[in-house]
């Protein structure tokens, strides 16, 4: 008997290869062009998933695609805001079939 593993279980709801990370930027990342930013730079390496503004002044990301191309994201916005990003808290999370663009939220 075959019993598909666990990703071919996804085939379908996700793209193969597909990664996730939940991303928070801390430091003065509000008010600076971040998200604006974040969202151009997500484009450019074809993620889905959001940037908002957090009420304690942090902004969240969630980034999804091919998982080098969440690293480079992650690296190139760190780069653009050096002076302003003082901490970057990233945690893997399953990837959401509902991301099927990348968004700016409120």
């Amino acid at each position: 008997m075959f019993v598909p593993s666990t990703a071919e279980s996804l085939k379908g709801t996700v793209e193969m290869g597909q990664s996730a990370k939940h991303i928070i930027f801390t430091g003065r990342v509000q008010g600076v062009g971040f998200r604006f930013t974040a969202f151009n730079i997500a484009n450019r390496y074809h993620l889905t998933g959001l940037v908002r503004n957090l009420s304690n002044g942090a902004v969240e990301m969630i980034a999804q695609g091919h998982a080098d191309n969440i690293d480079n994201c992650i690296r190139d916005i760190k780069k653009s805001f050096a002076g302003y990003v003082k901490e970057t808290q990233i945690e893997e999370i399953p990837p959401d079939p509902q991301y099927k663009d990348f968004k700016i939220t409120f």
